[in-house]
């Protein structure tokens, strides 16, 4: 089915929005809810009508639904004071008012109405067991190649498939792969009462939760601090990583770079978490975020503070940002020889841009993309995400 509307014409089989004859990139998580106001543009649909028919019901924070709907609205050139396309109906919900053609497959108008359910993309979340006797959540979603995503600061597979800040490159992905992540010890639905989080036990949850699922070669990707032990791993494991991406990492964590200023902020950020742990109006919580998205509006800020508060605990907060400030990778950088590419954000708050310099000098044959931009992790609505999405589209072609 086909729905036209001024110069845009969305194609519900093909997934596909575009603007005269030119495709938009949308998230799919976007298109589903665009795909669904439209369907049902002859009656307004309620808050928890949408969640139910977009997110299947699950748990969706004000914010990330807000963030989603605005999403939607700047795709096809909408915004939330004209409403021209997507109205807000106070206490009541939304609903599609630009006028619409249904049109099939031949480019025909037809009268049928198009009832099939958004696409709905679910993920098989198991678990698998540590050496140490540790119970760790993995998900997988999507199908082809498989990708392995390293954990990284504060995930959870069971929110960050919707979360505005990691779902639109998850998404993207499980269209291509079969996206594997997992929770590392003492975060999102593994273990929480874990005595110790460090280098060794981050490495240790990667490979366990690799070993669980029996794929022989795959994708491999870091971000943030789990680019250490994507590389950690590429290392001892060059026969199984095909490919190796690390996006905003480090080899050396702050207390490894023999600088006062470094080692100042990471007993900073040790003091800001124990003031303000997933507390939204703590100052402290919120100049931590700062550092992370300073780019980021108050709904995405605020989302963002959220989830760390559903990934973990302070106290384990405490422990994993004492981890990542003591990584130290950067001999085994020279011995990593699966093909690389290192992105990084040229003005990052959090990991300076000489960082993911120092990465990709140091791997041999290493590809080095600069994006340009402030934010740590990287939004989906800034121009940046144009230049990561089509280098790491090139990247990964072929990745069988």
């Amino acid at each position: 089915m086909l729905y036209s509307f001024e110069d845009f014409l969305l194609d519900s089989d093909r997934r596909e929005l575009s603007c005269n004859g030119s495709l938009i990139a949308v998230e799919p998580l976007v298109f589903d809810l665009l795909h669904f106001l439209i369907r049902e543009r002859d009656r307004v649909i309620s808050k928890d009508e949408l969640i139910a028919g977009v997110w299947s019901g699950r748990i969706v924070s004000e914010s990330t639904l807000t963030s989603r709907i605005n999403a939607a609205r700047q795709a096809i050139g909408d915004d939330g004071e004209r409403q021209r396309f997507i109205k807000t109906l106070p206490r009541r919900g939304f609903r599609f008012v630009g006028e619409t053609r249904e049109l099939n497959s031949l480019g025909r108008r037809t009268t049928e109405n198009d009832n099939r359910p958004a696409r709905n993309t679910s993920q098989a979340v198991t678990f698998c067991k540590t050496e140490d006797g540790v119970n760790l959540a993995l998900a997988s979603v999507g199908s082809g190649p498989p990708l392995v995503r390293a954990a990284h600061w504060a995930t959870s597979v069971d929110y960050d498939w919707d979360d505005p800040l990691t779902g639109p490159l998850l998404q993207r992905l499980a269209n291509r792969f079969r996206v594997i992540r997992y929770d590392g010890r003492g975060v999102g639905l593994s273990d929480r009462n874990v005595s110790a989080i460090t280098f060794a036990t981050m490495f240790d949850d990667l490979e366990a939760a690799i070993n669980s699922t029996r794929i022989e070669r795959f994708v491999l990707l870091g971000i943030s601090g789990g680019a250490a032990t994507s590389i950690a791993y590429a290392v001892k494991h060059p026969d199984r990583v095909s490919k190796l991406v690390l996006f905003g990492g480090y080899a050396r964590g702050r207390n490894k770079r023999e600088s006062s200023q470094d080692a100042d902020e990471a007993k900073a950020f040790l003091t800001m978490l124990r003031s303000g742990w997933g507390n939204e109006h703590s100052v402290f919580m919120r100049a931590f975020s700062s550092f992370f998205i300073p780019g980021a509006s108050p709904e995405l800020v605020k989302s963002f503070i959220d989830f760390q508060r559903v990934s973990t605990t302070g106290e384990n907060a405490i422990k994993t940002r004492t981890a990542v400030d003591d990584i130290e990778v950067f001999d085994l950088l020279a011995k990593v020889s699966v093909p690389t590419i290192v992105f990084h954000c040229t003005h990052d708050n959090l990991v300076p841009f000489s960082q993911g310099q120092q990465l990709a000098a140091g791997i041999p044959n290493a590809k080095f993309v600069r994006l340009a931009s402030a934010n740590h992790a990287l939004l989906s609505d800034e121009p940046a995400w144009t230049t990561f999405i089509n280098e790491l589209d090139i990247f990964l072609s072929d990745s069988g």
